[in-house]
């Protein structure tokens, strides 16, 4: 906050006007590694108590303070200045082109560090007077849930049931100018949706742009339009109408040329799908929904990240590659007896199987976020998957320093793609206290997922067990079930809705 201030007081650094959001940008920034660095740092055991509420905050705000008035706050400011010149002065082609590569970042991660820097830069000139950008911004902000929602309705056939409830969900989000409603879908076809998301951007934000649509609040969607908060309302929409329509119709166009191809592609008996393989269907069983090859495409990729005594146990050229419901159970029993590991009832499991009763806890004894890791490790340890427990815990800490996994709402899932384990492996654990974990609404976490993936299924049972299960946990209702389930059995009968 300090920070913040200093970046915008000029007169510290001999600036006539401060460093604006850029230099808001990079004092956080900064602010942020500063203080890790400083955590990181080995004191005496009587200084530690003191090290959060007096030693970091007074070090990390005075080095801060110093390094910003002396280094960097005028020629970020320079740069503000002139930057807001040029957008302040922009019309016509110069409008048009800002606009749809505000619309692009925007849409490119939908509520993460790309689109809040475009998002920062809009609500930053508001400040200065230029509404123009913040418009661009507004308009389009809800494109890519709208768009979203609006392709599982004009081709249901491509989606399965739960993704067409989630779509009426994200029409709904869109329509509050929410854009991580379009989170699930890109989860799961990132090669198709995430550039239909971009194009319908670019080309609201372009449209906003040449109409030179306004916006005097930090928000978007045509929530910000029906409050009064965007001039050109007629436009605004258009361009909204028009950027969800661009991103609809180009993702069932890219969705169904994966589709045909997958189907295309023909079944070797007792092999599965020769031919690439696509980002799977949203929902355990999708590929029981899709029917065909599409499910054989779900059961080989299941079995391509399998452990490798599992694999190594079956018949030469025979994998256990099932197709859906009873031939696929089957096989991961199979190949689960193979590696020597206790076969779990059918209702016993979760996620194809990843996550059983024996991987769950309704109480973690853990007070803070190590111990917790380190004791949901030692639980995926039960299933016999983890070959190094003390290389999965650090995996699962080096990704902690990345960034929190913590996700708001008391919901924490940390997760390590690592060969520490030898297949993919889900627990969940409850603490009653909550562990702090860094969660941006500040509240600690009481649900506790851990997700860990051989890096042979990184790139695909990884997100597909991430995306079920941050579409479920947005569910009040099943997270209220999760708490109130009184033992291993009942938790693992409310985590069953997880498909």
């Amino acid at each position: 906050m300090i920070g913040g201030w200093i970046a915008n007081t000029g007169d510290l650094y001999d600036s006539e006007a401060g460093a604006g959001f850029i230099g808001a940008i990079v004092t956080g920034f900064l602010a942020g590694y500063l203080v890790l660095w400083i955590k990181k740092a080995k004191v005496p055991k009587f200084v530690q108590p003191i090290m959060p509420i007096i030693v970091i905050p007074i070090v990390a705000t005075t080095t801060l303070g110093l390094f910003f008035i002396y280094v960097i706050g005028k020629p970020i400011s320079w740069v503000f200045e002139h930057l807001t010149d040029w957008l302040s002065g922009m019309t016509g082609t110069s409008a048009i082109l800002l606009g749809a590569i505000l619309g692009l970042m925007i849409a490119f991660d939908m509520g993460g560090p790309v689109n809040k820097t475009a998002f920062l830069f809009g609500t930053g000139l508001i400040a200065t007077g230029n509404q123009t950008v913040m418009g661009m911004c507004a308009a389009a902000i809800p494109v890519m849930p709208l768009g979203q929602g609006l392709a599982t309705l004009i081709r249901k056939r491509l989606y399965t049931e739960q993704e067409r409830e989630t779509g009426l969900a994200a029409l709904f989000m869109g329509c509050f100018g929410i854009s991580e409603g379009a989170i699930p879908f890109a989860a799961a076809r990132p090669a198709q949706v995430i550039p239909a998301n971009m194009l319908g951007g670019a080309v609201a934000g372009a449209i906003a742009g040449v109409a030179g649509v306004e916006d005097a609040v930090p928000h978007g969607g045509p929530i910000v339009a029906v409050l009064g908060a965007a001039s050109g309302v007629p436009m605004f929409f258009v361009a909204v109408l028009i950027g969800t329509a661009v991103t609809a119709l180009t993702t069932v166009t890219l969705v169904d040329v994966s589709e045909r191809r997958r189907k295309g592609a023909a079944p070797v008996p007792g092999l599965g799908v020769v031919g690439p393989l696509e980002p799977a269907l949203v929902g355990v069983g999708a590929g029981a929904a899709a029917g065909g090859a599409a499910g054989a495409v779900v059961a080989q990729r299941i079995v391509a990240s399998s452990s490798a005594p599992a694999a190594e146990a079956a018949p030469t050229g025979t994998p256990n590659v099932g197709g859906t419901g009873a031939d696929k159970k089957a096989n991961a029993d199979a190949d689960t007896k193979a590696a020597g590991t206790p076969v779990a009832e059918a209702d016993g499991e979760v996620l194809s199987g990843y996550l059983t009763e024996r991987t769950v806890k309704v109480a973690l004894d853990a007070r803070d976020k190590e111990a917790a890791i380190r004791e949901m490790a030692e639980l995926l340890a039960r299933t016999g998957k983890v070959a190094d427990l003390d290389e999965l815990v650090a995996t699962a800490l080096r990704r902690e320093e990345q960034g929190t996994t913590g996700l708001g709402e008391e919901i924490a899932i940390p997760h390590a793609k690592t060969d520490a384990v030898t297949a993919p492996v889900v627990g969940f654990a409850r603490s009653a206290e909550g562990v702090e974990w860094g969660s941006l609404d500040g509240t600690k976490a009481r649900l506790v997922f851990m997700i860990s993936v051989p890096e042979a299924a990184a790139g695909d049972e990884h997100l597909r067990i991430l995306a079920l299960l941050s579409r479920k946990l947005m569910d009040p209702g099943f997270r209220e079930r999760l708490v109130a389930a009184p033992d291993e059995g009942a938790v693992l009968e409310v985590l069953s809705e997880v498909r």
